[in-house]
């Protein structure tokens, strides 16, 4: 990943909040499961993407974490993230995917700390009232994949990338975290049903944009919830012949664990933080069916792959 987080004490970001307080700063904020999180930002482009990603929250309702995107003569990417008041400085960002991951960690941090309310970086779907989510490392084909399941009769997207997790006695209770989607140029060239949103949607200099999926697919392809059942854990190797296998609770923690959780954008990483979301996965995980799928195959037959596996085990759940 390009940048790494540094933790800074109260005072250090009270003297930066001072030394730029009078930017000509543009603001949004947005509802991120119940946390409002506000973005300062002298870039209107950044604040337009992020009213167009997320759900705004009422501007009479406080703010819980502030992003704050800087530029200075230096001109390398840094993170000062002070956890007392919630605030990130992000300096010489011009990656709206990165501070929008950044806002929903900083969200999450809260989150699964005060309320048990946990996240997962990955994309989620509700397929004809089953919960499926696709979780991988980067490169792997998980938004590939997820939006190649949208295209199946009774699919309902909830995000093609973050979600949030209640843990309940039954099946954990999932929500997204997003109202549009920050999709990639290309998706139309891999899946034809989507050409028509790559043709309305506005690019930025990484080749990505806010795009509104029910454009394409209706109002009622994308949900807000779902129950979890099967977990699809994806890795790309051309050395192992081993398509697909269902894992034991065990293995499914050795994947989870040994990516790092498969999310690069984490605010903390200490023992403690470490150890609750290690906990968290071991319930998550085996609440549900998990699979482990090489997708070092074509797009499609990955694609059939993951189709076989959800729609085989149906009759049973």
């Amino acid at each position: 990943m390009g940048y790494q987080v540094t933790l800074i004490g109260i005072e250090e970001a009270g003297e930066i909040y001072r030394s730029c307080k009078n930017l000509r700063f543009n603001t949004a904020k947005a509802d991120i499961s119940g946390i409002c999180v506000k973005v300062h930002s002298e870039d209107r482009e950044i604040i337009d993407m992020w009213r167009d990603n997320f759900r705004p929250m009422n501007d009479e309702i406080r703010t819980h974490a502030r992003i704050f995107c800087l530029k200075d003569d230096q001109g390398d990417l840094r993170v000062l993230y002070n956890r007392v008041t919630s605030t990130v400085f992000l300096y010489n960002f011009d990656y709206y995917g990165w501070i929008k991951s950044i806002a929903l960690a900083m969200a999450s941090d809260i989150l699964e700390d005060s309320h048990k309310i946990y996240s997962v970086h990955g994309a989620a779907l509700d397929i004809d009232g089953v919960g499926v989510t696709l979780i991988a490392p980067s490169k792997t084909g998980k938004t590939t994949q997820s939006w190649g399941l949208l295209r199946m009769d009774n699919a309902h997207l909830i995000t093609d990338d973050w979600y949030f997790v209640r843990l309940t006695k039954g099946r954990p209770m999932i929500r997204g975290s997003e109202k549009n989607c920050y999709i990639d140029a290309d998706i139309g060239d891999v899946w034809e049903e989507f050409k028509p949103l790559v043709e309305t949607t506005k690019f930025d200099n990484k080749g990505r944009g806010i795009a509104n999926v029910r454009w394409v697919t209706g109002n009622d392809s994308v949900t807000d919830s779902t129950f979890m059942r099967y977990i699809i854990f994806l890795k790309r190797d051309d050395r192992d012949d081993v398509i697909s296998r269902e894992l034991t609770l065990d293995e499914a923690m050795d994947y989870i664990v040994s990516n790092d959780f498969c999310n690069p954008h984490q605010m903390i990483r200490d023992e403690r933080k470490i150890t609750l979301r290690t906990k968290f996965y071991r319930e998550y995980l085996s609440k549900c069916k998990v699979f482990l799928i090489n997708s070092r195959m074509k797009a499609e037959d990955t694609q059939n792959v993951i189709r076989k596996i959800i729609t085989s085990g149906k009759d049973s759940i």
